[in-house]
C-alpha cells in the first residue's frame, strides 16, 4: 500500500470540509482554463477538460465558477491568466524524493514559495532530473468504495489497459499508463461506476518507509507546499504503513 496514495487520498476526503476550500476551488479552476486554452471548451472532445470539471464538480465547486473558467480559458471572455506549468524537484527529510507542479503566472513567484517552503521544512532544492527519473507519469483514477469489491473494478478495467487496482480504505485507486487514463475512465463509467478523479499522475517507481517521526517531518513539508497559491501537485516516494498512519491519527 503506497503512502503517497493514501496520502492524496487523505487530502481527497479532507478538502471539501477543510479550511484550504478556497485554496482548493482556485487550483480545480486553474485545472480547468488551463485545460479549455490547450483542448478547447467543448468537454466532448477536450477529455483532460471533462477530467477537470468532472473532480471540481465532485469538490462541490459552483457550476457558475466552472463555466466562467470554461469561458475565460477558451478565450470566450476577458481575464484568463498566461499559466505556465513548472516542475520542481527536491528532498524532504529522510531522503524522500519530491515532485513540485507549479501552474503559475509568474515564475520567480513560484520558485521563492517553492524554496521558501522546501528549506523552512527541512527539504532541499535539487538539480533538474535528480528526482524526476525516480517517477513515472501515469493515469489514475480514484473512485469510492461504495459497495464495490476489488475484483469488480478489475472486471471493468482490465481490458482497457488498467495496470494496477490499489486498495486505499475507503476508496479504490486504478493505475493504468497515461495514454490509457480515457479509456480506463470510460470503462468504468460503461460498467455504471462513479468515479472522483481521473488525471495524469507521478507515481514512484521506489519507495522510501518512514516510522512516525519521519512521516511527520515530511507531511509537514508536503502541506506547506500544498499551501502555497503557486503550488498545483506534489509527488513524493514516501510510504507510510497503515500502523505509522494510526500512531500519527
Amino acid at each position: 500500500m503506497s503512502g503517497h496514495s493514501k496520502w492524496a487520498t487523505t487530502k481527497h476526503k479532507k478538502a471539501v470540509i477543510d479550511a484550504r476550500r478556497g485554496k482548493l476551488f482556485a487550483k480545480l479552476i486553474k485545472n480547468i482554463e488551463v485545460a479549455a486554452r490547450t483542448g478547447g471548451a467543448d468537454p466532448d472532445g477536450n477529455p483532460t477538460l471533462y477530467d477537470a470539471i468532472q473532480k471540481a464538480r465532485k469538490n462541490s465547486v459552483p457550476l457558475d465558477n466552472i463555466e466562467r473558467a470554461v469561458k475565460r480559458g477558451s478565450g470566450a471572455e476577458a481575464g484568463g491568466a498566461d499559466w505556465q506549468t513548472i516542475t520542481y524537484e527536491g528532498y524532504a527529510p529522510n531522503g524522500v524524493a519530491v515532485l513540485v507542479e507549479c501552474l503559475t503566472d509568474n515564475r520567480n513567484r513560484a520558485a521563492s514559495e517553492v524554496r521558501v517552503a522546501m528549506t523552512r521544512n527541512g527539504g532541499t532544492m535539487a538539480d533538474p532530473g535528480s528526482v524526476s527519473y525516480m517517477f513515472a507519469r501515469k493515469g489514475v483514477v480514484l473512485l469510492p468504495k461504495a459497495d464495490l469489491t476489488e475484483d469488480d473494478v478489475l472486471m471493468a478495467v482490465l481490458d482497457a489497459g488498467a495496470e494496477d487496482v490499489n486498495d486505499l480504505g475507503e476508496s479504490f485507486e486504478v493505475v493504468s499508463e497515461a495514454g490509457d487514463l480515457v479509456a480506463v475512465r470510460t470503462a468504468l463509467q460503461a460498467a455504471g461506476m462513479d468515479y472522483d478523479s481521473a488525471e495524469a499522475s507521478f507515481v514512484p517507481s521506489v519507495e522510501v518507509a518512514l516510522d512516525a517521526e519521519g512521516a511527520q517531518k515530511v507531511f509537514r513539508l508536503l502541506e506547506a507546499l500544498e499551501d502555497s497559491d503557486e503550488v498545483q501537485n506534489v509527488y513524493s516516494n514516501a510510504d507510510v504503513s497503515d500502523e505509522v498512519l494510526a500512531e500519527l491519527d
